[in-house]
């Protein structure tokens, strides 16, 4: 198979899986939104994998099959169609290694929880109980799922890299963005 072919294929099942995850959830107490699932995976395969070039069109892809889902159709949805695309940065890291994915993990995970905690405030700041600082009440709601979802996916990826530390080492990966200094 060729390798655009290839990519493209492997882009779809991801994109399939990540839909598959996002609904096995645990709910939790979270009544105005949130879940712990396996949903960030994929994501984070396909940025170790691939790139952050591949990975833009995966999060396009992703993003535009979950915001027309049943279940999120609204009139206008516009809070986080930001916070899939912040992962792909994890694949930008040099090292393709158990440290290098653990750092771009929790990297990318750091300014998702940052883009939720941005969004809460704005957007869902009005449903903070009373007496609490709405930057505070949207912190702590949103890292009481985001935290464990993260070291949960943390704990996959680093079991997948550490069995099979071939899965993330692509023969034909695209290069890496590179800076470029002029002199």
């Amino acid at each position: 198979m060729q390798t655009r072919t290839l990519i493209m294929v492997e882009t779809a099942l991801m994109v399939a899986l990540a839909l598959i995850l996002d609904r096995i959830e645990f709910a939790g107490p979270w009544v105005m939104g949130g879940s712990i699932s396996l949903v960030m995976l994929p994501i984070f395969v396909m940025a170790f994998r691939r790139g952050l070039k591949v990975g833009q069109g995966y999060s396009v892809s992703l993003n535009s099959e979950a915001r027309f889902t049943p279940s999120n159709f609204y009139t206008i949805q516009l809070p986080l169609p930001y916070d899939w695309r912040v992962h792909l940065h994890s694949g930008t890291k040099k090292e393709n290694t158990s440290d290098g994915h653990c750092s771009g993990l929790f990297f990318a995970s750091f300014f998702r929880l940052v883009a939720h905690i941005i969004s809460g405030g704005v957007w869902f700041g009005e449903y903070a109980p009373e007496g609490w600082n709405v930057w505070l009440y949207s912190a702590v709601y949103n890292t009481s799922y985001l935290v464990p979802e993260t070291l949960i996916t943390f704990g996959v990826i680093l079991l997948i890299a550490k069995t099979q530390p071939a899965f993330f080492k692509l023969k034909n990966r695209p290069a890496r963005l590179k800076s470029s200094v002029v002199s």
